[in-house]
């Protein structure tokens, strides 16, 4: 049976949007039970079936990882995005969406480097290819148009994180519409990387601004531990300023015994009707 959602479905006008570092899919004996695809793949199944984010940003993903995700989230839902290989392949960063409420008006892949247009490229201190896909949707239900970044920045080098972050902030001032900035940044509060979304692209924490708060302050990276109040918090949804935060939520649920991912999901549930008051 489906556990009860923490925000489940949204009804329009209201926009349900989570991210959600999924954990790389990967099995093997000398790995962790807690960590093998096949013990979580279950209960990433039954989160994502329960709770259907309108928008869903996910970071760490593989192939076999995405097939769990389209079955579970429902026939209505498309992705964009592929692996962040020079070919297409490896982890990804897909961004998921309802086709039915929102109308994909156009997407890419970035690599977050000073190439941005060569995939698999690296720089700013990265040891591995760093990427983000950006959609800009439609509103079926309101007409309001608004662009959705979601973004894995580097888990070593701060350097790369702080770049990472000026070049989400130039793709926002290019577009000029109301954004959504999720992902898992590899950043605190105080880092150079969130301080830079905040100030210079004019964006909100979604916790912050939330009008209801439905869990505590969570510890995003949790380990596959209970959840706590002290720790990283290194998953973020940032919000223009026009976007009204109905609700917020850090999903610490477990499912038959079992954590889906070693991060907790970010949830909120939006509007972006043009009214903020």
């Amino acid at each position: 049976m489906t556990a009860p959602p923490l925000i489940g479905p949204a009804l329009a006008p209201e926009l349900h949007v989570m991210s959600f570092n999924i954990r790389r899919a990967m099995e093997g004996r000398l790995r962790p039970e807690r960590d093998r695809w096949s013990v979580r793949a279950p209960a990433v199944a039954e989160m994502l079936g329960s709770e259907r984010p309108t928008i869903l940003g996910l970071q760490e993903v593989r192939p076999r990882a995405m097939t769990v995700v389209t079955r579970a989230i429902g026939r209505t839902h498309r992705f964009v995005g592929r692996g962040r290989a020079r070919d297409g392949a490896g982890e990804g960063s897909p961004l998921v969406y309802d086709a039915e409420r929102l109308e994909l008006r156009g997407w890419e892949q970035r690599a977050l480097s000073a190439r941005p247009d060569e995939p698999g490229s690296r720089s700013w201190g990265n040891l591995l290819p760093r990427i983000l896909v950006t959609a800009e949707f439609s509103d079926r239900s309101t007409g309001v148009r608004f662009i959705v970044v979601n973004a894995h920045l580097d888990h070593l080098s701060s350097r790369s994180r702080r770049r990472s972050a000026e070049a989400i902030t130039a793709l926002i001032r290019e577009r000029a519409l109301p954004a959504i900035v999720m992902g898992d940044l590899n950043a605190g509060p105080r880092s150079e990387a969130v301080r830079t979304l905040l100030s210079r692209a004019e964006l909100t924490d979604s916790w912050s601004a939330a009008e209801d708060r439905l869990t505590p302050l969570w510890s995003t990276l949790n380990g596959y531990h209970p959840p706590r109040l002290t720790g990283r918090r290194v998953d973020w949804m940032l919000v223009s300023r026009d976007v009204r935060v109905r609700a917020a939520a850090i999903n610490a649920r477990v499912f038959d015994g079992i954590r889906p991912s070693d991060h907790l999901a970010v949830q909120v549930m939006l509007r972006m009707d043009g009214k903020t008051q």
